[in-house]
């Protein structure tokens, strides 16, 4: 049973309202007068019962029983990561030029051609097998919090099945080095044993690219990043996978916790999802949250506040706002704290790579760089900042020269948007993603100090 006073509105959460506008898989609608007026209908026993499941509903227990799991394998695709930085740097600007659309009033359609930068296949990323469709087709798709669309038939072609219908939605959505555009439809989603979605919204792509050798994607970030995603629905927001597994009683709480191994191999088995709670065999010790934050652009996104420091003297970057991105591969920083960074390792920048470059003199005296966040301290260690020795050559790098996966965003700090942490940062740290609380958390693991790269 699900109520909804403040709203005023009961509805199959396949589409959120915006403004009013409603998306065509709403099965019911009320308007209560009041809530008082409707809890007047119940005995003084239930109302206790209802008061007692809306104040849990408010405030989510993370479960750690009854998991539901979504193996993750890291892929690199060998033919085009060496414009890694490139592609990284390409994303993040997008990201921001579109949350800036979007908080100024412009639709998402707009700003496709605010950053004009050349497709490259993404480099390295973490693919989950989801099924689509009853009898369910399975497709590998990018796990991506920096959007929040989800969608297939980059790759293989989506197969229609009973489950599948198709709405008056033509849906589009630009990633900065890569896009798709097609037809929405809603269809029924498996994530995993016990965890099918029926009536997801997804989009079929009849146009892709940057996408190469993968599906689609698997959009978790937050809902309201499919803003002006849908045409003619373009007030629209999309509840994700996430979203609407939690509204329909499929999991506990709308989080997902999520783990990453770092690994030296071309492709690798080694991450997980949790939906709905944490698995506490990932990660030592406490999960410290932090509030997403509220200086935008980065509040559009999973966006934190964070300062990091480089040894025990030097400040690389005061306490300033960024983005959590499982769809970024490097930790990139704004032009001034990269600039740090440079000055402070003695690196060099690579023209090969685009990477930075350090010898292995000088990478034995790199020190670790400190993260602060929300009042915790998280260490990310000399090896976490080496991208995989044994992977260079698939960068165009040579053997004995150690690459930093620290890269320059190439704006100033101070402007709402100063860092991503992507996933060479989360290889090191177990992350939560909580909607609920609007929180991301982080916790240590038995990788935080490994010395794999």
């Amino acid at each position: 049973m699900r109520l909804s006073c403040a709203a005023g509105l009961s509805v199959r959460n396949t589409y959120r309202l915006s403004r009013y506008e409603y998306g065509p898989s709403i099965k019911t609608g009320y308007a209560p007068a009041s809530c008082s007026q409707h809890f007047a209908m119940f005995p003084a026993s239930l109302l206790s019962t209802l008061l007692l499941v809306l104040t849990v509903s408010a405030n989510p227990i993370v479960v750690r029983e009854s998991q539901v799991k979504l193996p993750l394998s890291r892929r690199l695709n060998v033919t085009s990561v060496h414009n890694l930085l490139r592609h990284d740097v390409a994303r993040a600007k997008f990201l921001r030029a579109r949350a800036e659309a979007k908080l100024s009033g412009t639709s998402a359609f707009d700003t496709r051609a605010d950053v004009n930068e050349q497709v490259d296949n993404q480099a390295v990323t973490y693919i989950a097998a989801v099924g689509v469709g009853s009898p369910a087709t399975t497709y590998d798709l990018l796990v991506d919090t920096g959007s929040s669309n989800t969608w297939v038939g980059a790759t293989r072609a989506y197969v229609r099945t009973g489950t599948s219908v198709q709405t008056n939605n033509r849906v589009s959505v630009t990633y900065g080095s890569g896009s798709f555009s097609g037809t929405e439809f809603t269809d029924t989603v498996t994530i995993a044993n016990g965890l099918v979605i029926p009536e997801q919204s997804i989009g079929v792509a009849s146009r892709s690219s940057g996408f190469e050798g993968t599906d689609g994607i698997i959009g978790i970030g937050p809902d309201d990043l499919t803003l002006g995603t849908l045409s003619p629905a373009t007030n629209t927001i999309i509840p994700t996978v996430t979203d609407n597994a939690f509204n329909d009683g499929l999991i506990t709480s709308n989080l997902l916790g999520i783990s990453f191994e770092p690994t030296t191999s071309v492709e690798a088995l080694n991450g997980e999802i949790t939906w709905g709670s944490t698995d506490s065999s990932k990660f030592t010790g406490a999960i410290s949250f932090a509030p997403v934050t509220t200086t935008p652009p980065a509040s559009e996104f999973w966006g934190i506040s964070q300062s990091i420091q480089y040894g025990t003297r030097t400040t690389i970057l005061t306490e300033n706002s960024g983005i959590v991105d499982t769809g970024t591969t490097l930790l990139l920083l704004a032009s001034d704290a990269f600039a740090r960074y440079l000055s402070a390792t003695g690196a060099v920048e690579d023209n090969t790579t685009g990477l930075l470059r350090l010898t292995s003199a000088q990478f034995a005296n790199l020190q670790s760089l400190f993260f602060l966040i929300n009042g915790a301290t998280f260490e990310f260690t000399a090896n976490a900042q080496a991208w995989p020795r044994t992977l260079n050559s698939a960068i165009g790098g040579t053997t004995n020269n150690v690459y930093l996966i620290v890269g320059d965003l190439g704006t100033p700090s101070g402007e709402g948007f100063d860092f991503v942490n992507g996933f060479a940062f989360l290889e090191r740290f177990y992350s939560v993603f909580d909607t609920t609380n609007k929180r991301v958390g982080f916790a240590t693991t038995q990788f935080t100090t490994a010395t794999s790269n």
